[in-house]
């Protein structure tokens, strides 16, 4: 279960002081990226709109679900059958990722230095290397399939209003292997691996550790 985290004004180690109306870093300086990766509903999306939430003008926010390519495109992306017997497109494969065009997001965002930290979420951001090449910083947020697929299947029913058979039969069928394949491999590649079970206050502390003195240090060496 995560909690909710309310908007702060409490400095935080890693922070320079933001530019007034904009906190954006110094004009020239490349935004750090902090990419963070884990299964679908380990907790990745929840931890990185927290620590946009708590600094709105500190960070930015990239997801890749928006970069998936057109589910009308058979020309594009990964198709696959699912268990209703009908082609789709494999949301759980990186192929149906534009990963050019998210990679070039990415590299705008970075290149403005608007932000001190740019956060890129996704199932797949570690797995494609056009989006991993740009971490400044790595983290994996791991979860047992249990509770994945509990939280999966209640965000079906109780958000989306969705009968869940099919998206259980989809794991059953493919979703499980493609974790296993492409996802979870990540994890061996990630800075930090954090329990996506604990609430998202320690989540959020344990990545000020992470990112803290670096951007600390980076800061006393401009004011030196």
């Amino acid at each position: 279960m995560t909690t909710s985290i309310a908007a702060s004004v409490t400095p935080l180690p890693w922070e320079d002081t933001p530019t007034p109306n904009t906190g954006a870093s110094a004009k020239g300086e490349r935004t750090n990226v902090l990419a963070i990766a884990g299964g679908t509903a380990s907790g990745k999306s929840t931890l990185a709109e927290a620590l946009a939430l708590r600094r709105p003008h500190a960070v930015a926010l990239i997801h890749l679900d928006d970069f998936y390519v057109p589910t009308h495109d058979p020309r594009r992306g990964v198709r696959t059958l699912n268990a209703a017997g009908a082609e789709t497109l494999d949301w759980n494969h990186p192929g149906s990722i534009d990963e050019d065009a998210a990679a070039a997001a990415i590299g705008a965002a970075a290149a403005s230095g608007e932000h001190r930290i740019l956060v890129v979420e996704g199932l797949f951001a570690l797995a494609l290397p056009k989006i991993a090449v740009h971490a400044t910083w790595s983290v994996y947020v791991d979860a047992p399939d249990d509770i994945r697929l509990a939280r999966k299947m209640l965000r079906k029913i109780e958000t989306q209003g969705k009968d869940p058979v099919i998206s259980l039969r989809n794991y059953l069928l493919s979703g499980r292997e493609r974790h296993a394949e492409h996802v979870e491999p990540s994890r061996d590649r990630a800075d930090l691996v954090l329990d996506g079970t604990m609430p998202t206050g320690d989540l959020l502390t344990a990545v000020d550790a992470l990112v803290g003195p670096r951007l600390a240090a980076s800061r006393d060496l401009k004011r030196a």
